[in-house]
C-alpha cells in the first residue's frame, strides 16, 4: 500500500517537472525564379525591335531606363509559415516558470497556436526533460522513497539511493518520450495544455481536467487524448524492466498508469488556475490569451 503511495506521488511530481520548454524548429523558405521565356523567337524580334528604336530616337531613352538614381522597387516580405508562426510562440513558452522555479513551458496560452511539426515535437520533450528542475525533482523523489525504504528490493546506502534516483528519473523520461513525443507524432496530437483562462470557475475546472483524455489535434480539431493515456501504460511497462520483481506486473502496470492519468487532471487545474492565484497574491500580470472555444 505504501509503494503506491509512493509511485502516485512520484508521478505526480514528475509531470510538474516534466513540462516541456521550446526548441525552435527550422524556418522554410520557397524562392521561386522568373519562368524561362518558352519561345526564343519572339525574344528575338523583340531585341531587334528594342534595337531599332534606339538607332532612331538614340540612347536617352535607355539611358532614362538605367539611371543610377532611381530607387529600387521595395519588395514585399513573404508571410510567415506555420513552423516560423509556431517557432515563435514556443519562444514565448520557454520563459514560462511557476514561483520562477517549476518549468511550465508546455502551456500555450493561445487557444489557436500554430501546430507543431514532428521535429519541433520531439525537440520540445527532450529539452523538458533536461531541464535542471527535472534532475532535482529526480533526486528528491529517491530521497523521499530511500527514507520510506519504497522499492526495498533497492536496498540501502549510496547504491540504494542511485537506483531509485536512476528509476525516478527514467520514469520522467519514459512519460515524456511517449507521451509527449512519439505518440503526439503519431496520432497528431499536440502535446501542450492550451489554457482556457476566461470563463466561469467551473467551465474551467471541467475543461483542465477533460484534457487528460481530449485534446487538440494538430489540425485544430479536439479528440482523445491516445498520446496521454498510452504513453503512460507503455512508459509503466517499461518500468518493469529496472523496477525491483516485487514491484512488477500487469496489475501493478495499468494501476499506475490510471493513477498517473488521474494525477495529469491536478497538475492541468494547477497551470490553468496558477495566473490567477499569482495576480492575487504577487499582483503578476494575466497572460494575454487568444480564446477559441475547444469542440
Amino acid at each position: 500500500m505504501i509503494e503506491h503511495k509512493y509511485r502516485g506521488l512520484r508521478s505526480c511530481v514528475r509531470r510538474m517537472a516534466a513540462v516541456m520548454i521550446f526548441i525552435s524548429g527550422g524556418t522554410l523558405w520557397a524562392q521561386a525564379g522568373p519562368p524561362a521565356d518558352s519561345n526564343p523567337n519572339a525574344t528575338a524580334r523583340v531585341q531587334a525591335a528594342n534595337s531599332a528604336s534606339s538607332s532612331i530616337h538614340g540612347a536617352k531613352p535607355a539611358q532614362a531606363q538605367q539611371a543610377p538614381n532611381a530607387p529600387a522597387p521595395a519588395a514585399v516580405p513573404a508571410p510567415p509559415s506555420t513552423s516560423d508562426q509556431a517557432e515563435q510562440q514556443l519562444r514565448q513558452q520557454e520563459h514560462q516558470r511557476i514561483l520562477r522555479v517549476i518549468p511550465n513551458f508546455n502551456t500555450s496560452y493561445i487557444q489557436n497556436a500554430a501546430p507543431l511539426s514532428p521535429q519541433q515535437k520531439f525537440r520540445l520533450a527532450f529539452r523538458g526533460g533536461i531541464d535542471p528542475f527535472e534532475f532535482v525533482a529526480a533526486g528528491a523523489i529517491a530521497g523521499w522513497g530511500q527514507a520510506e525504504d519504497d522499492n526495498a528490493g533497492y536496498g540501502q546506502g549510496a547504491q540504494g539511493y542511485a537506483k531509485r534516483y536512476g528509476a525516478a528519473y527514467a520514469d520522467s523520461a519514459d512519460g515524456i518520450l511517449w507521451g509527449n513525443a512519439i505518440f503526439p507524432v503519431l496520432f497528431h496530437e499536440d502535446p501542450r495544455y492550451f489554457r482556457q483562462g476566461a470563463g466561469s470557475f467551473w467551465s474551467r475546472f471541467k475543461y483542465a481536467v477533460s484534457t487528460t483524455v481530449w485534446t487538440k489535434n494538430d489540425d485544430g480539431s479536439w479528440g482523445p487524448n491516445y498520446a496521454n493515456v498510452l504513453g503512460n501504460i507503455v512508459a509503466g511497462g517499461i518500468s518493469n524492466l529496472y523496477y525491483p520483481s516485487d514491484n512488477r506486473g500487469v496489475g501493478l502496470t495499468f494501476e499506475g498508469a490510471g493513477t498517473v492519468t488521474a494525477e495529469g487532471a491536478l497538475g492541468a487545474l494547477g497551470v490553468e488556475f496558477w495566473p490567477d492565484v499569482s495576480h492575487k497574491l504577487f499582483h503578476t500580470p494575466l497572460p494575454n490569451s487568444s480564446q477559441d472555444a475547444p469542440k
